[in-house]
């Protein structure tokens, strides 16, 4: 056989390096879409009325005890009669009246299996470590607009996030203590962020003028944001006229104030409460709490990710109500330093106060160009874990990971339908 002419071979190359280049980019991008997920469904077997709940309990400046991720490795894992009993929940409404449901759980081997737990031995302490990396969110301009307006404020001292119109979820601590419903519980009401009018002065009160003719707030709107998407970065650069003008914003804008919203029914999983799920307790730490009224602003969807850590940025956020910042929403942005199937470990700085916010990244929608944030997570808190089982506590900040099955339960819980919960 003769040489290959070079008009032949020419874009036989060519083709090759296209097709080299092609599935490289979309091996990065898939690194950066929202994977999907086959979920299995929790169904109710049924429900019985219990007696109601004495709301005698005081909420735990600090959770100790926890078997953490180490702690767990020591553990057999859960049988699917043990599950069903751990994801069995009660529900408390506003009435003061309780009721337990028993569920069942199907396609559990049908789920993507999860990868082993992973280890970083290198740990920090303490609430906030070193330099203090939160940011005060305390302009209403910022505040009050998406992402942080899924952010909210919960009676008992906590925070929570929308993730439906009507549905927060939040951590099960801030309800309940393993034994009993905390002091507060059968009058829980949500705290909603709101812009405080300002008669006269761009409102819609008597002389002032349309709110639709001030457009200057949209930039400050996409600054909010940009600091945000870029972990807090959101100096605006090369134009100091833009920054005058969101200095003089920030000095005139009040403190947001909250429309509070009676809660008509809260849920929490049995696996929560001493003597269920054992070491496993921490796992649990979840509740959903069902609105008397939709407030109108936009929630948050939940999202499953099998690692944090694996993420190009590896990068996770939350916003809550932080105690040493009172009236103020507090927003971080840090990395994991060690994941399990359940539990994250991260940087972020917190205080009390921030129990319950919800842990969200941010990644392409599956087919599309468009970026969108989902929970992935719920912030448990500042916690004395219980590291190798043998009783010596670390402290660490802790959160709970959202498995398939506990997107499936949390989903059945919003929607009332375990087959709309099929995919995540």
């Amino acid at each position: 056989m003769g040489p290959i002419p070079l008009c032949v071979l020419l874009p036989v190359m060519v083709l090759t390096a296209v097709v080299a280049v092609t599935a490289e980019e979309n091996t990065i991008d898939d690194q950066y879409t929202w994977p999907q997920w086959k979920v299995p469904l929790v169904r109710k077997r049924r429900t019985v009325p219990l007696s109601s709940p004495n709301f005698a309990a005081h909420p735990q400046p600090e959770l100790s005890g926890t078997c953490g991720i180490e702690c767990q490795r020591h553990i057999p894992s859960p049988s699917l009669n043990d599950l069903e009993q751990f994801l069995s929940y009660e529900t408390v409404y506003e009435n003061g009246t309780r009721t337990y449901t028993s569920v069942s759980v199907h396609g559990l081997n049908e789920v993507t299996v999860w990868p082993r737990n992973t280890s970083s031995r290198s740990r920090h302490k303490r609430e906030v470590y070193g330099t203090d990396t939160r940011f005060t969110i305390a302009d209403k301009q910022y505040s009050t607009k998406y992402p942080f307006s899924t952010s909210v404020k919960i009676s008992t001292g906590c925070s929570g996030v929308l993730v439906s119109p009507k549905h927060v979820l939040t951590a099960a601590h801030c309800i309940h203590d393993g034994k009993d419903y905390l002091d507060g519980v059968q009058k829980l009401r949500v705290g909603i962020l709101k812009e405080k009018s300002r008669r006269g002065k761009g409102g819609k009160g008597k002389g002032g003028k349309e709110r639709g003719k001030r457009r200057k707030g949209d930039k400050v709107k996409e600054e909010g944001l940009e600091m945000e998407e870029n972990g807090g970065r959101g100096e605006r650069k090369g134009r100091g006229k833009g920054k005058k003008i969101r200095s003089r914003r920030s000095a005139d804008s009040g403190k947001p104030s909250f429309k509070w919203t009676r809660v008509k029914k809260t849920q929490v999983p049995k696996g929560w409460f001493k003597g269920v799920s054992d070491g496993l307790t921490a796992d649990y730490d979840y509740a959903v709490l069902e609105l008397k009224r939709a407030p109108k602003v936009n929630h948050m969807d939940l999202g499953v990710i099998p690692s944090v850590k694996k993420l190009p940025a590896g990068r996770i956020h939350f916003s809550g109500f932080d105690d040493d910042r009172p009236g103020n929403l507090v927003y971080r942005f840090c990395s994991v330093s060690e994941e399990s199937n359940d539990l994250l470990y991260q940087y972020c700085d917190a205080k009390p106060g921030s129990s319950g916010s919800g842990v969200y990244i941010r990644l392409k929608e599956p087919g599309k160009k468009k970026w969108k944030r989902k929970i992935i997570g719920v912030f448990s808190g500042h916690q004395w874990v219980d590291v190798n089982g043998d009783g010596m506590q670390q402290d660490y900040n802790v959160a709970v990971r959202i498995t398939p099955l506990k997107y499936a339960q949390i989903c059945y819980w919003v929607h009332g339908d375990s087959s709309e919960c099929q995919v995540a």
